[in-house]
């Protein structure tokens, strides 16, 4: 990717999202503060990737290749404090946004420049693939997902455009509280709604949202996620003991959103949520199975694809996905960026590309990128293709 020309910096300096000590706490915990409200930190399963120790459930899902993925936000600030999330309750959280406004242009330049020096570590690492380290100094992927409300940001449009321009993929995840944005939002790679209970009850409970009206406002965010022409999901975050006995109220928000993806993924007892949660919340992943299985019965055009075991997820996908020789739910990132860069209409049902084996569960691999991976990665360092006859795991030298 290469370097967007422009680097504007605020252009309307109001007060700041966060205080001095909150950005120290924030860079302890490894995050990267990019201007005055944007964040970088690199994924753990970057690192593992780079370490030749697997990548995460999107590559097996979805075919991104996680040594080339960049997590971030362009928002702090959310309208939530979720008991499981791993922020501390000192984080920023406002309904709007009262903040100054950086500049698409400087949050790419700047974000991919503190993603590059968070990994410049590991080139003295005995541990480091190296091939991969070099490909990793092209970001390929953008996670707009690390923590806050990055759909809130308010020229996010002209982000994700700008990130297309340069051949970047793009993953946002919304947590259902904007359905304004979430209308007016152009089209991303793929597109996620969080919906972390299934009664308004329970939402309140866990979610612990601002707006008064914060039901009424998933159930519009479920309904505009089902008009959206691009790939969609729906995450479920599942807390042992607490939101998983609701499978028929989990149906009927599912049946107004209709995702064409939804991945069922365990709560993980990890940072501050350790101060409001029990370790017993945090399911095992064979409950996932489980919870995975119970839904489906009801779900009746959606089947399950595949799981990612060290995620405790497991991700259901629509039929119509299932075409006559396989699931075809990895992504055609070259079509993608031909066909946003366009400007022409389509869907995501035109970016579909047919999914391996080693992206199935059962098909003689533990996990995608795991054992197998780490063996013959070893022996040398080498790229990474999928064989097309074969659909299994190919390695090649430059």
């Amino acid at each position: 990717m290469s370097k967007v020309e422009g680097n504007n910096h605020v252009n309307d300096i109001k007060e700041k999202m966060l205080s001095w000590g909150a950005i120290k706490e924030l860079e302890h915990q490894g995050y990267r503060m990019v201007g005055e409200h944007s964040a970088v930190k690199i994924c753990g399963w970057t690192r593992n990737m780079l370490n030749n120790n697997g990548g995460c459930y999107k590559l097996k899902f979805y075919g991104i290749m996680s040594h080339q993925c960049m997590q971030m936000t362009t928002s702090i600030s959310c309208a939530n404090r979720c008991v499981f999330c791993w922020r501390g309750y000192k984080a920023p959280v406002n309904k709007e946004w009262i903040w100054g406004v950086d500049e698409p242009t400087f949050i790419l330049n700047k974000s991919v420049e503190a993603h590059h020096k968070l990994l410049a570590g590991f080139g003295g690492s005995h541990k480091v693939n190296i091939e991969l380290l070099k490909q990793s100094k092209e970001v390929k992927h953008v996670a707009l997902s690390l923590t806050g409300e990055p759909i809130i940001y308010p020229k996010i449009n002209e982000l994700i455009d700008l990130f297309h321009r340069q051949g970047v993929s793009t993953f946002l995840v919304t947590n259902a509280q904007y359905p304004e944005e979430m209308k007016n939002l152009h089209r991303v790679t793929q597109l996620y709604l969080s919906v972390d209970a299934p009664t308004k009850e329970l939402l309140k409970e866990v979610d612990k949202p601002l707006f008064k009206d914060y039901w009424e406002r998933m159930q519009k965010c479920l309904e505009i996620l089902a008009l959206r022409k691009e790939r969609t999901c729906v995450r479920l975050t599942v807390l042992k003991g607490i939101n998983d006995n609701y499978i028929k109220e989990y149906i009927k928000l599912l049946n107004i959103g209709k995702p064409d993806f939804i991945e069922i993924k365990a709560y993980m007892f990890i940072g501050q949520s350790r101060e409001r949660l029990k370790e017993e919340n945090m399911p095992l992943h064979e409950e996932i199975v489980e919870f995975a299985k119970r839904l489906v019965v009801y779900l009746f055009d959606y089947e399950i694809v595949t799981e990612h075991v060290p995620s405790r997820v497991v991700m259901l996908a629509k039929k119509k996905l299932k075409h006559k020789d396989g699931w075809h739910t990895w992504i055609d990132f070259g079509k993608f960026h031909t066909l946003i860069n366009s400007g022409a209409e389509f869907r995501g049902e035109d970016y579909l590309r047919k999914t391996p084996l080693v992206g199935l569960s059962g098909k003689g691999t533990k996990d995608y990128m795991s054992e197998r991976w780490n063996k013959k990665l070893k022996e040398k360092n080498r790229n990474i293709i999928v064989d097309e006859k074969t659909e299994e795991l190919s390695f090649y030298t430059q």
